[in-house]
C-alpha cells in the first residue's frame, strides 16, 4: 500500500520541525520521517539559542508563527541581551538551553499537533516524474507519495566523524549516516559539495573548579524571545568564563600532524566563524589566548560545553589540552570532540522559495544549504514548509527581500553568493539593519504570519494593541511640548542641556543623546504605556527617525531593480560585452531580478548596464519579460 500525503518533511532537527509544523497549520497533511523519533530537536552542538543576528531570525521566526522562540523560552536556563551598550540594530538575544527540556518542548508540540504524522525510516531516494516530485522511497522498500518533499537532512548525509587519525560514518555522534540520498540526488544532475564542522568535548560539571573562572551570569529578569511567552518560570543559572594560555597553544602547534584538518585526512571547508581550536592557534598566532564559555547543557545534567575549544585532535591530546587551562586542569572528559563532513547541495541550485529549480515540488532547507547553526536552519525551514503549501494551493509564493526580514538576507545570500563554505548569519549581512532590528521584527512581519494562518487570533489581537499603542504614542510625542514650569526649567539646567527652547516638543527632546525615554517622561512628571516592548519602539522609532528614513529611501531604490525582472528563458550568451567570468555566473545562479544579478559576485555594475540594456532591447522587440 502506497500511504499518501500533501508534503513530507525529511529529518526532524530544526529546519524539519518548523517545516512540518508551517505546513500542517496552513492545513496540509504532513509526514515527518526521521530516523530516530526520540532525536526530534536535538541540540546536536551547544544547546544555545539566539546570539548577534541570530536573535534577529529567531523573532522573524516567531513573528511568521513559528515555535523556536517559544520552545526557547520554555527550555532558557539563561537569557543575555548582547551589545546593550551599542545601537539598537546589533542588540541581540540568546538563551543558554536545557536540550533536554527543549528536545521535550519541540517534540510535545509536534506530537499535540493534528494533521502531522511522526514516523521512523531513512529516505533512499526522491522519486519524480516529468521533472516533478511524486514521493520518496524509504531504506525498507515503502514508497509514500507526495505532491512535494522537503529535505532537511542536516549533516547526516554522508556523514563521516574524525577523531583524530579514525574516523567512522556517523550522522553525528552516536547515530547512523544516510548513505544513499545524495548518490539519488547526484543522478537527478544535482551538484553535490562537502562541507565540515565541529564540536568540542564535553565535560563533566563535578570535575571543574569554577572558582577560578570568571562568572557570567544572566539577565535579572530575563527578557523571553516569543511574543507569546509572558514571563521566563525555567530557573536559571550562570555560565563561567576562561582562557587558553601559551602552554595550551604550545602542544596543538607541536602535535599537528596529528589534526585531521591539518594532515590533509580532512579536505572540505569548515565555518570561518566558527574555527577549531587548531585553527584558531594556527590563524591567530599573534593571540595569546582564547576565551572559553563553560556553559551547561541542562539543570539535571552533569554535562558542560567549553564553548571556543571545538576540536578534532586524538583524544590524549584533548585531554592534554584541558589540563593546561585554568579551572579544567582535573576536568573528565564525558565525549571528546569530533568534526564532521557530510555531504550539501550548493544552493544557487535553489528558487528564492527553497524549491529546487531541477525538480518541482521539492524543497532544502538547513545545513543541507551549506548553513551552520540552529537558527538559520529554522528560518529556512519554515520557509520551505510556507512556500511547499502556497505551491500546493496553486497560490503566489512568499518571498521575503533584504528591506523585511533577516531570513530575506538569508536566503538571498545563499541562492546568489555561492559560498563554498557555512554560511552564518551576521548583522553586518544586512544592508539595511536599522530597519531589521530584533525589537520591531512583529511590527515587519505578524501580519504576514497571521494572514497564512500560523498567528493565532488572540496573539494578533495583542499586537494590534501594540502596533496602536506605539504610533499613538509617537504621536503624541510630536504633538506635545513640554510645560515650562520652574521645576522643568530646574531639571533641565540639572541634566546640563543647552539649547532647549519651550518651542520644542517632546519628540524633538527625546532625540538629544542625553535623554532617554525614561528620563524625559519623569522630567514631564508622566507614566507613558506600561508596556516595556511598546516603551522600546517608542524611543527607537522617535531617535533614530532620520536614520530610518534614509534607509527607506534606501530600500525605495532598491526594490526598484528588484522589480526590474528578468525572463527565466533570458539568453545571456546574446548579451555584447559580458567577460567570461561574469556570463558563467550569470548562467549558474539565473538571477531572478537585476537586483539580485547586481548582488552576484563577480558581475560589475558595467555588466549589470549591460544587462539592463539587453532587456530593454528584447522588450521594445515584444519578446515576453514574464519570469
Amino acid at each position: 500500500m502506497v500511504r499518501r500525503y500533501d508534503i513530507v518533511v525529511v529529518g526532524g532537527g530544526h529546519a524539519g520541525c518548523e517545516a512540518a509544523l508551517a505546513a500542517v497549520r496552513m492545513g496540509a497533511q504532513v509526514l515527518l520521517l526521521t530516523m530516530d523519533e526520540d532525536k526530534i530537536a536535538q541540540m546536536s552542538c551547544n544547546p544555545a539559542v539566539g546570539g548577534i543576528a541570530k536573535g534577529h531570525l529567531v523573532k522573524e521566526i516567531d513573528a511568521l508563527g513559528g515555535e523556536m522562540g517559544r520552545n526557547t523560552d520554555r527550555a532558557g536556563i539563561q537569557f543575555r541581551m548582547l551589545n546593550t551598550s551599542k545601537g539598537p540594530a546589533v542588540r541581540a538575544l540568546r538563551a543558554q538551553c536545557d536540550k533536554k527540556l527543549y528536545r521535550q518542548a519541540m517534540q510535545q508540540t509536534l506530537r499535540s499537533q493534528v494533521g502531522i504524522d511522526i514516523r521512523r525510516g531513512t529516505v533512499k531516494r526522491v522519486v519524480t516524474r516529468g521533472g516533478a516530485i511524486t514521493g520518496v522511497l524509504t531504506d525498507s522498500g515503502e514508497l509514500v507519495s507526495a505532491r512535494a518533499v522537503i529535505l532537511t537532512s542536516g549533516t547526516f548525509l554522508k556523514g563521516l566523524i574524525h577523531v583524530g587519525m579514525n574516523h567512522f560514518p556517523a550522522g553525528r555522534g552516536g547515530e547512523a549516516s544516510a548513505e544513499h540520498l545524495s548518490d539519488c540526488m547526484r543522478d537527478l544532475g544535482f551538484e553535490v559539495g562537502r562541507l565540515k564542522t565541529g564540536t568540542p568535548p564535553r565535560l563533566d560539571r563535578d570535575t571543574i573548579n569554577f572558582d577560578v573562572m570568571v562568572p557570567q551570569p544572566g539577565d535579572d529578569p530575563p527578557a523571553p524571545f516569543s511574543y507569546r511567552t509572558e514571563r521566563i518560570t525555567t530557573p536559571q543559572v550562570s555560565c563561567h568564563l576562561t582562557y587558553t594560555n601559551e602552554v595550551t597553544h604550545t602542544i596543538i602547534r607541536e602535535n599537528l600532524d596529528r589534526s585531521p584538518m591539518y594532515s590533509g585526512v580532512i579536505e572540505s571547508v569548515g565555518p570561518r566563524y566558527c574555527p577549531s581550536i587548531e585553527d584558531k592557534v594556527v590563524r591567530f598566532a599573534d593571540k595569546r589566548r582564547h576565551q572559553i564559555f563553560i556553559e551547561p547543557e541542562g539543570l539535571d545534567s552533569n554535562e558542560y560545553y567549553p564553548n571556543g575549544i571545538s576540536t578534532s585532535l586524538p583524544v590524549d591530546l584533548q585531554a592534554a589540552i584541558l589540563r593546561t587551562i585554568p579551572g579544567l586542569e582535573h576536568a573528565k572528559m564525558l565525549k571528546p570532540g569530533y568534526a564532521i563532513e557530510y555531504d550539501y547541495f550548493p544552493p544557487r541550485q535553489l528558487h528564492p522559495t527553497l524549491e529546487t529549480k531541477l525538480v518541482a515540488g521539492l524543497y532544502h532547507a538547513g545545513q543541507i544549504n551549506g548553513t551552520s547553526g540552529y537558527e538559520e536552519a529554522a528560518a529556512q525551514g519554515i520557509m520551505a514548509g510556507i512556500n511547499a503549501v502556497l505551491k500546493i494551493r496553486g497560490e503566489s509564493p512568499l518571498v521575503l527581500d533584504r528591506s523585511q526580514a533577516y531570513i530575506g538576507v538569508l536566503i538571498d545570500d545563499l541562492i546568489t553568493k555561492d559560498a563554498r563554505e557555512p554560511y552564518r548569519m551576521f548583522t553586518s549581512r544586512a544592508e539595511y539593519r536599522l530597519l531589521l532590528r530584533q525589537d520591531n521584527a512583529d511590527l515587519r512581519l505578524m501580519d504576514i504570519g497571521y494572514h497564512l494562518g500560523l498567528i493565532p487570533d488572540p496573539v494578533y489581537a495583542r499586537f494590534l494593541i501594540k502596533r496602536a499603542s506605539v504610533d499613538r504614542e509617537v504621536t503624541r510625542l510630536k504633538q506635545t511640548r513640554p510645560a515650562w514650569t520652574e521645576t522643568f526649567k530646574k531639571k533641565i539646567a540639572a541634566l546640563k542641556l543647552d539649547g532647549i527652547t519651550p518651542d520644542l516638543t517632546l519628540a524633538q527632546l527625546l532625540k538629544r543623546q542625553e535623554l532617554t525615554y525614561a528620563a524625559l517622561l519623569e522630567m514631564t512628571g508622566e507614566t507613558g504605556p506600561e508596556n516595556e516592548e511598546v516603551r522600546d519602539s517608542v524611543e527607537i522609532t522617535v531617535k533614530y527617525e532620520g536614520y530610518i528614513r534614509r534607509q527607506l529611501q534606501q530600500v525605495a531604490s532598491f526594490k526598484k531593480l528588484e522589480e526590474r525582472r528578468i525572463p527565466t528563458t533570458f539568453n545571456y550568451e546574446d548579451v555584447t560585452g559580458f567577460s567570461r567570468e561574469v556570463l558563467e555566473k550569470l548562467q549558474r545562479v539565473r538571477p531572478a531580478s537585476i537586483g539580485q544579478a547586481s548582488r552576484i559576485s563577480g558581475v560589475t555594475p558595467a555588466a549589470i548596464s549591460l544587462l539592463i540594456v539587453a532587456l530593454e532591447r528584447d522588450r521594445r522587440l515584444g519578446h515576453s519579460l514574464q519570469p
